[in-house]
């Protein structure tokens, strides 16, 4: 055996007998993550939690109530208008932001791999959605918007994106879609980088068209990615607050008064924070439930490429 070979693993078991030496040096690198997850959302989770079960509007000490408020709640015909606000939006956003992304990713995929355009694509998510809101509550405005001077100019009649009860959830969705579809569509961009190339080679040998190829194998090899991009917009859609708090403030008529807006305005416009936390329970259970489900039945913690 040479000497550099003899050094080599000398060298290797030091630090091997180092590493077992100081079995704290991990968690010294874990700390910082475990500290800022616990003291912003482990702790105000179980506050929250807590609340729930409890009569609290900051000014006197939380009387607990038992199950007072989630009795109310499900006595609540606000919340469960809330509620089907809240699915409508999130069933247009959703379906609307997942078809729109695929398109843009399987353009990007199959035509250009240009930076550049990815660039382009992922700017809208750059702004903040406060600042997207604004910008769109001035070009969808029914008198001073650009868009409604459009509409006039061709003979059309001006529309109330913003304050007509029909056109509201589907202009607040569509203007999320435009924010988010750029950041979707990079992630479904990283999943298709990932698909052998030999598979759409076979494919080709056989005959199959783009259409057959796309069903039969792009579809099937990217389910765990859609599952994964499903689970985390489906998440983030019910949680909606800005576009709406900035652009209709829940009206007209409730008509936008997603969950999130009107846990707000329980919590910090009524001050009944036990209430608010109640309602936030009920949403995280609600979540909860419906991402195990999708988790199930899109079959996300398996793939086709084995």
């Amino acid at each position: 055996m040479s000497t550099s070979v003899r050094e080599s693993k000398v060298r290797t078991s030091a630090t091997r007998r180092k590493r077992v030496q100081q079995p704290w040096l991990p968690w010294l690198f874990l700390a910082p993550a475990a500290i800022g997850y616990a003291v912003f959302y482990l702790w105000p989770l179980v506050r929250g939690i807590w609340l729930s079960f409890t009569s609290f509007n900051l000014l006197t000490p939380a009387e607990f109530v038992g199950l007072s408020n989630y009795e109310r709640l499900v006595r609540d015909p606000v919340f469960w208008n809330s509620m089907k606000v809240t699915v409508w939006y999130v069933v247009l956003n959703i379906g609307i932001q997942t078809i729109m992304a695929l398109m843009i990713a399987l353009m990007m995929h199959r035509l250009t791999r240009s930076t550049f355009l990815r660039g382009v694509v992922l700017s809208p998510y750059l702004v903040s959605n406060v600042v997207a809101a604004l910008v769109w509550l001035w070009i969808l405005d029914t008198q001073l918007g650009i868009f409604n001077h459009l509409l006039e100019s061709i003979g059309l009649e001006r529309i109330g994106f913003l304050t007509d009860e029909t056109w509201a959830i589907p202009t607040i969705a569509l203007i999320n879609v435009w924010r988010h579809m750029g950041y979707t569509a990079l992630l479904i961009f990283a999943g298709l980088q990932t698909l052998p190339e030999s598979v759409y080679e076979a494919a080709r040998t056989d005959g199959a068209g783009e259409t057959r190829i796309f069903f039969s194998i792009t579809l099937p090899l990217l389910r765990p990615i859609m599952a994964l991009v499903l689970i985390m917009t489906i998440i983030g859609s019910f949680q909606v607050f800005d576009t709406v708090a900035v652009t209709t403030g829940g009206g007209p008529a409730n008509a936008t008064n997603v969950l999130q807006v009107y846990i707000y305005d329980m919590a910090f416009g009524r001050f009944q924070f036990g209430y608010a936390s109640a309602m936030s329970v009920g949403l995280l259970i609600i979540l909860g439930i419906i991402t195990f489900i999708q988790f199930k039945l899109t079959r996300a913690g398996e793939t086709d490429l084995d």
